[in-house]
């Protein structure tokens, strides 16, 4: 005996008529947020093929090439170069130093939730750790909301001119942004094998030292690097601001419109960054 056509399976979660719209109000929200935000940033591409802005390119490109290559000029370069990546490895350094124990405090699976405080309350929820949970997520917010451009001249006040507040600026701002991201690698880490080693017996650092390190090692190491990338760079612009390093170099270059000896410059701190990838990318590699 046939069959008759079986009916159609019933959804049983409807899309809401709120979801459906929503796409839509955000696509209109966000197109508004970009013509607005056009109109108020004053952003005009035609001034690009101005006649003004035309000539002052050729002046620059004329005046770049050929770059200046001699062996004096060279020799004297040397030094800031070496003092850039100086001031990128101390900057980073103090960064760790300060967004690893921050970073480990405004993890909330270590702090005052998860597996590791299930039974630190009733609730589950509002325990004592969550006090320097709270306090280190604030330390974090403050500092990488500032700038290490103004953390710079702050420094520069405090400590006078040089690299060591350049040091300084990447150490606190750099600080900041390594400590979030810790906190959020640690707290996507998958709780299967703290809960194994938790179930086996094993304590807090046990269950950290053992469960958590290793699934976080390679993503910490790999971010860190990548900050270390971005300190070379950084370090550069810090110059401006009398923060020592190829950056102040090119800023009383350009001051000078001397722009041959720009454009060696921007070659070298070019190299500089290239080379750090390479040997982050070897790094990450060896972690893989």
């Amino acid at each position: 005996m046939a069959r008759g056509p079986s009916a159609a399976p019933v959804d049983r979660f409807p899309a809401s008529p709120s979801r459906s719209v929503f796409p839509y109000v955000f696509g209109a929200v966000l197109l508004a947020s970009v013509v607005f935000s056009l109109r108020e940033a004053q952003v005009d591409p035609r001034r690009f093929v101005e006649g003004e802005a035309l000539a002052n390119v050729a002046r620059f490109v004329r005046g770049a090439f050929p770059p200046k290559l001699s062996r004096d000029f060279l020799g004297l370069m040397a030094r800031p170069a070496l003092e850039t990546i100086q001031i990128s490895v101390m900057g980073t350094a103090i960064a760790v130093l300060i967004g690893l124990p921050l970073g480990l405090l405004a993890t909330s699976s270590l702090t005052w939730r998860g597996i590791l405080h299930e039974r630190t309350s009733r609730s589950g929820r509002w325990t004592l750790g969550f006090v320097p949970y709270a306090l280190s997520r604030a330390t974090l917010s403050v500092l990488r909301s500032i700038p290490e451009y103004v953390w710079a001249f702050m420094f520069v006040r405090a400590v006078g001119l040089g690299p060591f507040p350049g040091v300084l600026a990447i150490g606190v701002a750099y600080g900041g942004m390594l400590g979030k991201v810790y906190s959020e690698i640690l707290e996507t880490m998958s709780p299967r094998p703290l809960e194994t080693l938790h179930a086996a017996g094993a304590g807090k650092p046990g269950v950290i030292l053992y469960g958590l390190v290793p699934q976080a090692l390679p993503n910490v190491v790999a971010y860190t690097l990548y900050r270390w990338e971005c300190a070379i760079r950084a370090s550069a612009i810090l110059g401006f601001v009398g923060a020592g390093g190829l950056g102040q170099q090119i800023e009383l270059s350009m001051r000078m419109f001397q722009f041959d000896e720009v454009l060696t410059l921007l070659a070298i701190l070019f190299a500089l960054v290239a080379g750090v990838d390479w040997i982050s990318g070897r790094i990450r590699a060896r972690l893989a």
